[in-house]
């Protein structure tokens, strides 16, 4: 098991599974970190070394994910609700916010809005 960030992921599994497990971390943004880190995509965690661990946590702890970031982006909702904006207005309704279809398709959008709505 190798620790990266406080977490423990098993030595089989990939280095860039393991980094898009962290919530903001996406596919562009792990391969952009495999590559400053002259990483190969196939790389299995247990094949890492020490230093290339510690780098990475080091740069994983510079960037703003998991906890910071889900909070940042409460936050920006809060805002834009008192704004009163139509975002905000939007997101208060449970709709959906970046101008898709309401006619036909808006129970997908009230389900995924649901947390907002009522949280």
């Amino acid at each position: 098991m190798v620790l990266i960030l406080g977490v423990n992921f098993p030595e089989n599994r990939l280095v860039k599974r393991s980094l898009e497990s962290f919530y903001g971390i996406g596919p562009n943004v792990s391969a952009r970190l495999m590559a400053r880190f002259h990483l190969h995509p196939m790389t299995k965690v247990g094949n890492l070394v020490t230093k290339q661990v510690q780098d990475l946590t080091a740069q994983l702890s510079n960037m703003t994910i998991e906890t910071p970031l889900r909070r940042k982006i409460r936050e920006n909702i809060r805002r834009l609700k008192d704004m009163g904006s139509y975002r905000g207005r939007r997101h208060l309704m449970g709709l959906p916010v970046r101008g898709q279809r309401t006619r036909s398709q808006i129970l997908t959008a009230r389900k995924l809005n649901k947390i907002e709505r009522w949280g």
